[in-house]
């Protein structure tokens, strides 16, 4: 099967970004502008805009194309950009994509529709829709916890076969779910989720990888500098960054990646609002930390030597 892998230069360390509201829920360009110079001087190998993280969810589609605007006008030809697409429809997916596009970003990631839980010819269906019609290439994004689906390695193959897909996000803490589509795909598309940890460090020495697109990025420098160290030899310093990833993720969320104090976004808004940072509000029907908890969010952080 010919490799798309070679088509975009996505790799290292990519988080999926908060977006910033204000206390009264309104969309936050301001704070976005400060939180993106932000993590482009913290040297991030590139932004997902939009994602679960980002909330998509209570973005109206005007807001969410807005984001991506404004993002773009700031941030093209700077990192590379992806666009969180997700949608209901394929059609929704496309309009959302041919606008990134316009905005100047790279690619997009879509889950499959979320809730209405389709089979695996419906999911094959709703991508070769979305890969028609959309200008830019496709991150396939494997999110059991959000869409009640986990695609096997026998479905992401079919998916990785469709034209415009030239990547995978598998969102999955099941180890040995990951390394299997990994070893099955990568030849072909790049995949995403890497485990910043001893495991994920003997597999990039092993075999090589593209990266991780995390949460947030709220430990700044040291989530991308897990790569770059790995990328210069410097194991054991690499070794060091990811075991401060691995804090985080071992206070904060549960093992099946969900988040301990509230949502995900809540958690990493408290996280940048501790550093300084506009992380912000979220929206409901999602809620901020509570004081007691956004302390504790506080003391990782302290131990972490990033206050």
């Amino acid at each position: 099967m010919t490799s798309k892998r070679s088509r975009v230069d996505w790799r290292g360390y990519i988080p999926a970004i908060t977006t910033p509201f204000t206390a009264d829920h309104a969309l936050d360009l301001t704070g976005l502008g400060t939180l993106l110079e932000w993590l482009h001087g913290e040297g991030m190998h590139g932004l997902v805009i939009a994602g679960t993280t980002g909330e998509w969810t209570s973005l109206s589609p005007a807001e969410r194309k807005q984001l991506f605007t404004a993002v773009g006008q700031q941030m093209r030809g700077k990192l590379p950009l992806i666009a969180g697409c997700t949608a209901f429809t394929a059609r929704e997916t496309v309009d959302f994509a041919r606008h990134a596009a316009e905005a100047g970003f790279d690619g997009i990631l879509v889950t499959p529709p979320p809730y209405v839980r389709p089979s695996a010819d419906e999911i094959v269906g709703f991508y070769a829709d979305v890969s028609a019609g959309s200008p830019l290439p496709i991150c396939v994004y494997n999110w059991p916890p959000g869409t009640g689906i986990d695609m096997p390695v026998a479905l992401l193959a079919r998916l990785a076969d469709i034209a415009n897909v030239v990547a995978i996000k598998q969102s999955t803490s099941d180890l040995r779910s990951f390394t299997n589509t990994f070893f099955a795909l990568n030849d072909q598309v790049r995949v995403f989720g890497h485990a910043m940890d001893e495991h994920g460090l003997a597999l990039l020495q092993a075999r090589g990888g593209d990266g991780t697109m995390g949460a947030g990025g709220v430990l700044g420098r040291i989530q991308p500098d897990f790569y770059n160290h790995l990328w210069a030899g410097e194991i054991d310093a690499a070794r060091a960054c990811g075991a401060k990833d691995r804090v985080i993720l071992d206070a904060w969320y549960s093992p099946d990646l969900r988040g301990m104090f509230g949502s995900g976004p809540s958690i990493l808004k408290s996280a940048l609002n501790a550093l300084g940072l506009p992380g912000g509000y979220v929206r409901p029907p999602l809620r901020d930390v509570s004081p007691a908890d956004a302390a504790k969010i506080r003391e990782t952080l302290v131990a972490l030597g990033r206050i």
